[in-house]
């Protein structure tokens, strides 16, 4: 009996840090030209999809955030789990910026230039 009792509680103890919550990150996203000036106002799209939740029986972890950015051109994001991040920019007057960053800090800080519209090409 003090042998089962034993193995449980070193089942449990081995089982919470799974269940824990995922290690979260404050997120800062810059947004300027490539001449260092700050873009206001541009819509700033976070999200985060990794996979599965295991403490929720599998169920899909979906995290997003849309928000803009202020005079300095920042935008800041609430804490939100670390891992890979899809960053979507979009200004008018620019062209639109999307890449994926990963991100395994306490506080990251992510510095994003956006182009001028470049002239359209035409095939024919």
């Amino acid at each position: 009996m003090r042998s089962r009792f034993f193995a449980l509680m070193a089942l449990l103890a081995f089982a919470f840090p799974v269940l824990a919550d995922p290690p979260m990150t404050s997120l800062k996203i810059e947004v300027k030209t490539y001449t260092e000036k700050p873009i206001d106002r541009a819509s700033v799209i976070v999200k985060f999809s990794p996979g599965r939740n295991y403490v929720k029986l599998g169920k899909r972890t979906h995290t997003a955030w849309q928000m803009k950015t202020n005079q300095e051109g920042v935008a800041k994001i609430p804490p939100l789990p670390q891992g890979n991040i899809l960053i979507q920019v979009i200004a008018k007057g620019y062209q639109t910026f999307g890449q994926t960053f990963e991100v395994n800090e306490a506080e990251r800080t992510i510095e994003v230039k956006l182009n001028a519209p470049q002239p359209q090409v035409s095939a024919h």
